[in-house]
């Protein structure tokens, strides 16, 4: 006999706007009723669920490239999970499906909005990450936005993180001259070495980050992929050669910042250097995405490309994650693991 299919399910509620850094009191953990199945919809029970840097901006109160999350009510993100029930053509009872109704314990799915994917392929995980939103983000960031070629020498900030390991990566694998990555720790510093291939990389709590960064490009960079912005943009302008392109992806720096940031104070470089900076939203590079799977999922299976999780288990823990997430704490994805 079956087990009863729930009825109600735990989901993380935004309580508060933070001001700076969010604090556990920005958030509460409630406890809602699952509506009733309708035509074309499916219930899913989430096993792991992302948390983003991104999601710190839908905080606040601000018109952005995607709406800010509603106060008192779930929040949302990337979550994979598996189908306990369905009213949807072509989605049965036991697969495995990515969808937008993270940060809770079960969700009610459009199927129209959502993605079989399959374990045998690639662990779970890995489409919420080195296959999923932040890997295509290191993609098209690098490929399309930042037009990188082979040759060019590649710098990456953040790069210890879900996207930047993978930035790095592809560089190389597609022929840089020399990659370079930032991080926040010496441990990191060693993964990026001696696991994810990038040649140079340095700790930016060390010292000075345009120094540092020139140590370690002697002969400057063409390509500079930004996670951080700050001190680390002003670095890369320093850095670039004329005709150097940066991605601008993040400014996790600057996220939780209650005053205007100083850096970067060298822009009159960007004209001179006749420099291109462009900002970056995967949502604008889905085309890419089946090229995409196709190439990186091969790396994965060669192990030409690795890749980083860092787990937290529980739904009652999903804050802490997030939290652990803008103060540097994960090494690649940050998930929040809710599988028995």
């Amino acid at each position: 006999m079956s087990a009863p299919l729930p009825t109600t399910s735990r989901e993380w509620h935004l309580v508060a706007r933070p001001q700076g850094w969010p604090t556990p009191d920005d958030f509460a953990l409630r406890e809602a009723t699952l509506p009733e199945l309708g035509d074309g919809q499916i219930l899913v029970k989430n096993l792991h669920f992302s948390v983003d840097p991104y999601m710190r901006g839908r905080m606040n109160d601000v018109k952005s490239y995607v709406p800010p999350f509603q106060l008192d009510q779930p929040m949302d993100g990337g979550a994979v999970g598996e189908v306990l029930a369905s009213r949807a053509e072509g989605f049965a009872v036991g697969d495995h499906v990515l969808h937008g109704l993270g940060w809770r314990e079960h969700a009610v799915v459009d199927a129209a909005r959502t993605a079989r994917v399959d374990a045998s392929l690639a662990p779970l995980t890995a489409y919420l990450g080195v296959l999923g939103m932040p890997g295509l983000t290191a993609y098209a960031g690098l490929l399309a936005v930042a037009d990188f070629k082979e040759g060019d020498a590649v710098f990456v900030s953040g790069a210890a993180g879900a996207v930047g390991s993978e930035v790095g990566q592809i560089a190389r694998l597609k022929g840089a001259s020399r990659v370079i990555g930032s991080a926040g720790s010496d441990e990191k510093v060693r993964l990026l070495t001696e696991e994810y291939g990038f040649d140079a990389a340095f700790n930016y709590k060390d010292g000075d980050v345009t120094e540092q960064l020139k140590a370690a490009a002697p002969d400057g960079i063409d390509v500079y992929f930004d996670n951080v912005g700050g001190d680390h943009l002003e670095a890369a302008i320093s850095t670039l050669n004329v005709h150097g392109r940066v991605a601008i992806c993040g400014m996790i720096s600057m996220y939780n910042a209650t005053e205007p940031s100083p850096a970067p104070r060298n822009m009159p470089l960007v004209i001179g250097k006749r420099l291109r900076l462009e900002g970056l939203l995967v949502s604008d590079h889905q085309a890419l995405q089946p090229q995409f799977v196709e190439e990186v999922s091969a790396w994965i299976r060669s192990g030409e490309l690795k890749y980083g999780e860092t787990k937290v288990s529980g739904i009652e823990n999903g804050v802490d994650a997030f939290l652990g997430l803008l103060r540097g704490a994960n090494t690649g994805k940050m998930i929040v693991s809710l599988a028995d």
